[in-house]
């Protein structure tokens, strides 16, 4: 006798994009939201905003964080990822910040002079979970960022 699995359809439709493990199937995303300390403007130049982007891309792929949408702006960081079912969104945020804020201090030594203690990121932070229906418009948000804020880069 032949047993018939039932899915729901949004299973069906999204299949390919479900984590799968021994005992789960699923998928955590996210929206994410922090800022440096002070809300300093530390990344209206061009270079600094790559390079903390970079950083923050570097320590989310040491972690199994993917990011769907990032956008840096000269005072806050917003973005969408989806990060492993095992991690709660408090400890990826934690490794986020954290292991960015050390890349960015060894390649750009000079802001520690902004932040002797060390202490790029705020300790402040939001983050709100999404599913495949609210993701889209979370997207264009993030996208928008700059037409929200009205923001001019400086490109040195």
């Amino acid at each position: 006798m032949e047993t018939q699995k039932q899915f729901s359809e949004s299973y069906v439709e999204y299949e390919d994009r479900y984590e799968r493990g021994s005992h789960m199937v699923g998928i955590s995303i996210w929206e994410f939201e922090w800022c440096p300390k002070y809300r300093y403007k530390m990344f209206r130049k061009w270079k600094n905003r790559k390079l903390v982007e970079a950083c923050i891309r570097r320590a989310a792929s040491r972690h199994g964080i993917r990011w769907i949408e990032l956008n840096v702006q000269p005072e806050h960081v917003h973005g969408t990822a989806a990060i492993p079912m095992r991690m709660s969104p408090s400890y990826a945020l934690q490794l986020l910040k954290g292991g960015s804020a050390y890349l960015f201090f060894k390649h750009c030594p000079k802001a520690r002079l902004r932040y002797p203690k060390g202490h790029l990121w705020s300790p402040g932070k939001f983050a709100a979970s999404l599913g495949f229906i609210s993701i889209e418009r979370a997207n264009d948000y993030v996208r928008n960022q700059d037409a929200h804020h009205g923001t001019v880069w400086v490109i040195e």
